[in-house]
């Protein structure tokens, strides 16, 4: 080989190398970048390890947290900012967030919670409740908490967020707490929410609660907690409007997904309805409890709640009304299609004597509406009852349409398979026949489904970039 010829192959050698190089760096960058969907993408970005973070599951992060978000706040005017959480195990105490504000979490990114008391703050009872839900006195925080905030994402590719309950709910069963226990999302008072692609598991109680807010889109969310713990549900929308939620995954203790409004006389004077509200495209285990209850805490008022697509699996009923004389206000234009269902107690459930009043001081003739619930396109297979609708005295429930209901019974089902009282209402193709104050109509009918879209449904998502750790 001449000079010529060698200098050329050295000079295509290394022509050669740096492609590779280059393309080693592409396909890197490539790996670390990160696309999620959300309602709005931020300007600045950090990582928590910025802020001194540890993921060995056993260091405190606390302050870390708090710290990163206390930094990030000051670009709310400009652009915002997300925080990013890499794979890790990520111990902490609870956390507030801030107005335009991403919380992202990695793929193997877990944020555990901290099973130390003195790690949550204590907070007054909701206005809307007068007392806690476990006991007379306050609560603690949630894991991540907010209030009076707009435009808050907390997304990830499925990242996780485990309360690891096990010591709350040991303390609960013993009756030894004398507040509330934690949830491990409360947004309260605000606007603009995205709660999408993560799993939720063992929380202290209830996992994800968003209570007096508005425009709120959760989505994609995997929610996991024993079936024999007692108030894990999933979500509860409580005193919301214009809320969407679909494609989620809950397997609970308690109801999957529930509808609230505030408790008796505090409820009443607080004024807030659960309103507009769509719940699509919802997996549901729960051997214990409802798919999707409407309260019992209504006394704010529920309207406009449509639930379509839904699956149950080894659940207690499907779409359940609990109520009770002193809750007051209404349960109302509820409208419900394409359930499936499969080894359930109920298809079939309103309860007008719930109980559970917060105080003595709850007013016995403050009654409760229902009217306009409607239910179509229904299959379910061994079920012990199909329907047990229970109103109240001198106070029916009305205005029910059941239509295309199949249900198919389990081998042993009860005796009485429609029990019925203080209801009025309608059914047309529903099998087996149900009770006499629910007639079947002569002609065929659809039970009523809105054909408008809320406006929550026609909330655009971009699309975003984090950087992959």
């Amino acid at each position: 080989m001449d000079k010529k010829s060698s200098t050329m192959s050295h000079v295509a050698i290394v022509v050669f190398l740096g492609l590779v190089l280059l393309q080693s760096v592409e396909c890197r960058k490539i790996r670390e970048d990160v696309t999620y969907s959300a309602i709005a993408c931020r300007k600045h970005s950090a990582l928590l390890t910025d802020f001194g973070a540890v993921g060995d599951g056993k260091t405190l992060n606390t302050k870390a947290f708090k710290a990163a978000v206390d930094k990030l706040s000051q670009y709310a005017s400009d652009g915002g900012a997300q925080l990013i959480v890499p794979p890790g195990k990520w111990l902490t105490g609870s956390f507030n967030l801030t107005s335009h504000f991403t919380l992202f979490l990695h793929k193997d990114a877990v944020i555990l919670a901290s099973q130390e008391e003195s790690q949550w703050p204590l907070l007054p009872p909701l206005p809307s409740y007068g007392q806690g839900r476990d006991a007379p006195g306050g609560r603690f925080s949630s894991l991540i908490f907010g209030t009076n905030l707009t435009d808050v994402v907390i997304t990830g590719n499925n990242g996780t967020i485990d309360g690891q309950g096990a010591p709350w709910w040991d303390k609960f069963e013993k009756g030894i707490l004398n507040v509330t226990r934690p949830y491990l999302l409360e947004i309260m008072f605000s606007n603009q929410i995205q709660i999408s692609n993560l799993t939720f598991t063992n929380s202290p109680s209830w996992h994800i609660h968003p209570v007096y807010s508005s425009n709120i889109t959760i989505q994609g969310i995997t929610i996991l907690a024993p079936v024999e713990v007692p108030n894990t549900d999933g979500i509860n929308p409580d005193s919301c409007s214009q809320t969407r939620i679909e494609d989620c995954y809950i397997v609970s203790g308690d109801d999957c997904i529930a509808v609230k409004s505030g408790w008796d006389n505090y409820g009443i004077k607080f004024g807030m309805p659960m309103e507009h509200l769509v719940i699509r495209r919802l997996t549901c285990i729960s051997p214990k409890s409802a798919t999707v209850a409407l309260g019992s805490e209504m006394s704010g008022g529920i309207r406009d709640v449509r639930v379509e697509d839904v699956t149950a699996i080894n659940t207690e009923s499907s779409i359940r009304i609990k109520t009770a004389a002193g809750r007051g206000a209404y349960v109302k234009d509820i409208f419900v299609r394409r359930m499936t269902l499969n080894t359930m107690k109920y298809v079939f459930w309103m309860t007008g004597a719930y109980g559970s009043h917060p105080s003595e001081g709850f007013d016995p003739k403050a009654l409760p509406v229902i009217q306009n619930i409607n239910y179509r396109d229904i299959v379910a297979t061994n079920v012990t009852r199909p329907g047990q609708l229970d109103g109240i005295a001198n106070d029916p429930f009305k205005g029910i349409c059941i239509s295309n209901a199949t249900i198919t019974l389990t081998a042993k089902p009860k005796k009485v398979l429609w029990n019925c009282t203080d209801v009025e209402g309608i059914t047309s193709n529903v099998t087996p026949k149900p009770c006499a104050l629910l007639p079947e109509q002569q002609k065929p009918i659809n039970c009523a489904f809105p054909e408008d879209k809320l406006a929550i449904e026609s909330v655009k998502l971009m699309t975003c970039s984090a950087a992959s750790a």
